[in-house]
């Protein structure tokens, strides 16, 4: 799978971008603020339909516009896609594949599987367990569109819950109905329960064998699906709940409060150490560039395909190590990557197909002397 080229309008700080990617490795370099996170923020958007920064559609138009519009063209199995992507101030996105608009964006997850590596990646060990949920749901909505349906209908049916838990202060009888929520909360719940399990399961032994080799052999990483309920024990454990839920007037049992715990080993046989809150800032980083690095191998072993690797500035918060083991792991796949400086990539000797020298919203394609020959 590979991005053959991107089309911008609006979007940001770009008024129109038109850009023609290698299959290999693409550099996007240039100072600060000149634009280089957006590029990879509107193929993270047409992979999954919402910016890895948190940002709403209205915030990535273009000030003084009130459309953006991003056109993404992919090759998947010989395969061409055109995924277009209307974005607008004050109503839903619209959003089409091969000029077919598709209801829901949801049914977008899996056109295109992208994995994005950015420096506040590199924090997800020590922060909060909201980080590490999203870690799970965006992944697991890329290899199984039945997540999606299960997550969307969950996140819907906690949001309802929750609306209903403030109203029966003021309506009392409103109080007969949170049966009905109560039961689509444990149908869905316990759907995103048996996919995580599932997903943690498989990640373990992958995340294993890079840390492992990250680590020099020296230490062994698990990881632990903590889930807030059993699936056996959800239904009776919101029932058990529910008093503590009026009172707070919020749902505080469920899926929505998993997390994943990190538990190192030393080689030596010491006991394992919860590296969330016990580790290191190295041993935390190295966790979360394996982390990143079995996301693409699991996409691999899962798809059979390549995933496409959007790398924003990583290898700058990077030590020499983990920069050798980062660029020598991504050999084989898709890679658009930022920086402001390709110093490390020269020293490296580290294989570059394509530049581009992004300035004030423009990616201008600079060859190479041997491309000029």
């Amino acid at each position: 799978m590979n991005i053959e080229s991107l089309e911008l309008k609006n979007f940001r700080n770009y008024g129109e971008l038109h850009m023609d990617f290698s299959p290999g490795t693409n550099l996007l370099y240039g100072d600060n603020a000149q634009g280089k996170t957006n590029i990879l923020e509107a193929i993270y958007v047409c992979a999954t339909t919402r910016s890895h920064r948190g940002s709403k559609d209205r915030e990535v138009i273009e000030f003084g516009t009130d459309e953006a519009h991003i056109r993404c063209t992919v090759n998947k199995n010989k395969t061409s896609y055109r995924i277009d992507m209307h974005l607008k101030k004050d109503r839903p996105k619209g959003i089409a594949v091969n000029g077919v608009p598709i209801r829901k964006a949801s049914e977008l997850f899996g056109t295109v599987n992208v994995v994005l590596f950015s420096p506040e990646d590199l924090n997800i060990i020590k922060n909060g367990p909201s980080d590490r949920r999203r870690f799970m749901d965006m992944e697991l909505c890329q290899l199984n569109r039945l997540y999606v349906h299960s997550l969307v209908s969950y996140n819907r049916v906690l949001m309802q819950r929750n609306r209903l838990l403030k109203d029966i202060d003021f309506h009392p009888e409103l109080k007969e109905t949170l049966d009905v929520w109560d039961m689509q909360l444990v149908q869905y719940g316990s759907e995103l329960i048996r996919f995580r399990e599932d997903f943690i399961q498989k990640l373990n032994p992958v995340i294993g064998k890079i840390h492992s080799d990250l680590s020099g052999g020296r230490e062994s990483l698990r990881l632990v699906y903590e889930k807030n309920t059993e699936v056996k024990d959800f239904e009776n454990a919101v029932r058990k709940s529910r008093g503590s839920d009026l009172r707070q007037k919020m749902t505080l049992t469920g899926p929505h409060r998993d997390d994943i715990g990190f538990y190192v080993k030393n080689s030596d046989g010491e006991k394992e150490m919860d590296i969330r809150k016990y580790g290191s800032q190295g041993q935390q980083r190295t966790a979360a560039l394996a982390l990143k690095l079995s996301e693409i191998e699991l996409v691999k072993q899962l798809l059979k395909e390549n995933p496409v690797l959007l790398l924003d500035d990583v290898l700058s918060e990077l030590d020499t190590g983990r920069q050798i083991h980062l660029l020598s792991a991504i050999k084989d796949i898709q890679t658009i990557m930022t920086c402001t400086g390709m110093e490390d990539l020269v020293s490296r000797d580290f294989k570059i197909d394509r530049k581009f020298e992004v300035k004030n919203g423009t990616a201008v394609l600079r060859k190479s002397k041997e491309d000029s020959e």
